[in-house]
């Protein structure tokens, strides 16, 4: 599969999280930053990327119980891009959006320094 389909096949099947992290941050509601989501970087696709702060948003959810290696390469590769990796479970993100979005801010107003 093409990397353009595999992202609109991530874009169309969104998790709960994601979804509500996605009405978080669309449309430059979040501190006017514009983010995408399911971007192709290297051989991954981050979650939500902010280019212009270089911070990218990945949430964990079940799937990624027991892979703790393989998320910590692949966030050491996406820093060699030049992006600041924030991670959130899935938990937190559907319990407390607002401080999730708090703590995205907080990331995206010191990156702009």
């Amino acid at each position: 599969m093409d990397t353009a389909a595999n992202a609109r096949r991530l874009r169309q099947n969104q998790t709960l999280a994601e979804r509500v992290v996605w009405k978080l941050v669309r449309n430059r509601r979040l501190g006017g930053f514009r983010f995408l989501r399911q971007v192709s970087i290297d051989r991954y696709f981050a979650d939500f990327v902010c280019e212009s702060a270089k911070v990218i948003v990945e949430l964990d959810g079940v799937a990624h119980e027991g892979r703790e290696d393989y998320d910590a390469r692949r966030t050491q590769t996406l820093k060699l891009f030049g992006y600041k990796v924030l991670r959130f479970n899935n938990e937190r993100v559907l319990a407390d959006p607002g401080g999730v979005a708090d703590d995205i801010l907080a990331v995206l107003r010191s990156a702009r320094v």
